[in-house]
């Protein structure tokens, strides 16, 4: 499976509350039953007006049917090449 990042632009989703970001979860993660194990979501981080989403997946056709059943846009899909941290000077 290859990691990728998808940036989602949603206006207003920074001023989602909580219960709203619990519904849109459970909207992705009914999707996500749908393709298994096609795609996987790990985790989203919510900014003004997008989230940045990292996923693993088959390849971007299933992150975009992802997005056709979520009803999330996938507007940039980029595959990840590699992951550094604080803890790569030690490597």
């Amino acid at each position: 499976m290859q990691r990728y990042v998808i940036e989602r632009d949603i206006p207003g989703v920074d001023a989602l509350d909580a219960q709203q970001l619990s519904g849109a979860a459970a909207t992705s993660n009914k999707a996500l039953a749908q393709l298994a194990p096609k795609v996987q979501w790990v985790q989203s981080f919510v900014a003004k007006d997008k989230t940045f989403c990292i996923y693993l997946a088959e390849d971007e056709a299933a992150i975009r049917d992802h997005a056709r059943l979520s009803g999330f846009p996938a507007n940039r899909i980029t595959p990840i090449a590699g992951i550094i941290d604080p803890t790569t000077e030690r490597a």
